[in-house]
């Protein structure tokens, strides 16, 4: 398939479409908080994201911003071709667990060290993803794990008909 025609840029907007690949690290900006059920999950000012043509970018929180003891590991792993093996999280609260919902890289490739233990959550299931308060979109697909905000510009990689671009 072709490339899409890239949505117009926005007033203080970033297009997906200007991301490199292969994809790069870079610091976040903002304040990421992540809850569920009442409880506050995760709450950081450093995140990191990982920016790559066609997707939003998947922010990668540090360990010590996940509030202790709320994730289990999970079953399974997957390949990134750019950041290694990955492995995968539980949220285990007292009235729920939402499987599979975090993923990190404890040995990434050298180009990604900067991502080590850093924990990516799927947005979907959970009550509340935001970046400055803004609530995030998850990226369309279920498989990837992109958050979006008003200042992107698609279109997204994960809609149908988007599988190679």
């Amino acid at each position: 398939m072709n490339r899409p025609t890239p949505d117009p840029v926005g007033p203080g907007q970033e297009s997906v479409w200007d991301y490199p690949r292969p994809p790069i690290v870079a610091p976040a900006r903002g304040h990421v908080v992540i809850q569920h059920r009442g409880v506050t999950v995760a709450d950081t000012r450093a995140a990191l994201r990982t920016l790559e043509t066609s997707h939003p970018p998947t922010y990668y929180l540090p360990p010590d911003s996940v509030a202790p003891g709320l994730l289990r590991t999970a079953a399974g792993s997957s390949f990134c071709e750019w950041k290694g093996w990955a492995r995968y999280f539980d949220l285990v609260l007292p009235d729920e667990t939402v499987a599979g919902v975090a993923w990190s890289y404890p040995d990434p490739t050298r180009g990604f060290a900067a991502l080590r233990d850093h924990l990516a959550f799927y947005a979907a299931p959970l009550d509340a993803v935001t970046i400055d308060g803004e609530q995030v979109t998850p990226q369309p697909g279920g498989f990837y794990g992109g958050w979006i905000t008003r200042n992107l510009a698609g279109p997204f990689k994960g809609v149908p008909g988007s599988r190679f671009w």
